[in-house]
């Protein structure tokens, strides 16, 4: 069950949102460490049971889980049911309550889907000024890894590959004072406008690199 005042006053919190129409990525789940606080939006529980995941809440209007996924939560989990014409969407539902408990790390774990409009929304909710606050907002996105940056910002990736494709996207609007080192094209103190092309496919020269922005929300992909 989900203790909020309990988690509020947890040292290094992290949070994981499982949302998504499709099983999750093993490399994703590989990844997550052993101590995290799981919550589910919707259909997002029975994959994250799937995976071997243990939610604490299940978020949403629950049109997705399964009648034995929503059985399991009802003896196992916080249930946050909401009416079917809300104007939020599960996803943006269960990191507002992620956001209440003003966790160290924040990571939203999904194996992605066939609709583009929940793709585009559910990376936009990681730029919502609630979640600004959280050191660390990351994303899979199947088995695309996704780091949020608001500005003042740094994010240093270590240990990759040679090769590795590293894009920059202003999906939130203008991005000022962006700059990536370790890579075949750098950039410093670029003004990137939304949803440009610019920043993408950029290709690492080195197994270390930087990213920085000084205002506005940088996302930055990593495949």
């Amino acid at each position: 069950m989900l203790d909020l005042d309990a988690l509020r006053s947890a040292v290094d919190l992290h949070v994981v949102v499982v949302a998504g129409a499709e099983p999750l990525p093993a490399r994703a789940v590989a990844e997550l460490p052993d101590r995290i606080t799981v919550l589910a939006a919707d259909g997002g529980l029975d994959h994250a049971r799937a995976a071997g995941l243990q939610p604490a809440a299940l978020i949403g209007d629950l049109d997705s889980v399964t009648p034995e996924g929503l059985a399991w939560a009802e003896a196992h989990a916080t249930i946050a049911r909401h009416d079917p014409d809300k104007d939020r969407t599960d996803t943006e539902l269960a990191l507002a309550t992620a956001a209440e408990l003003a966790p160290a790390r924040l990571t939203l774990l999904s194996g992605g889907g066939d609709r583009l409009d929940h793709t585009l929304a559910a990376i936009g909710a990681l730029g919502h000024h609630s979640l600004t606050a959280i050191p660390i907002v990351e994303a899979w996105w199947g088995d695309q890894y996704l780091r949020v940056l608001p500005g003042p910002g740094r994010a240093t990736f270590t240990g990759l590959a040679i090769g590795t494709t590293v894009s920059l996207l202003s999906a939130h609007g203008v991005c000022e004072g962006v700059g990536i080192s370790g890579v075949q094209w750098p950039l410093d103190q670029f003004r990137l406008e939304p949803l440009v092309g610019l920043g993408v496919s950029n290709v690492t020269t080195a197994d270390t690199v930087a990213v920085t922005v000084a205002t506005g929300v940088l996302t930055i992909v990593v495949a």
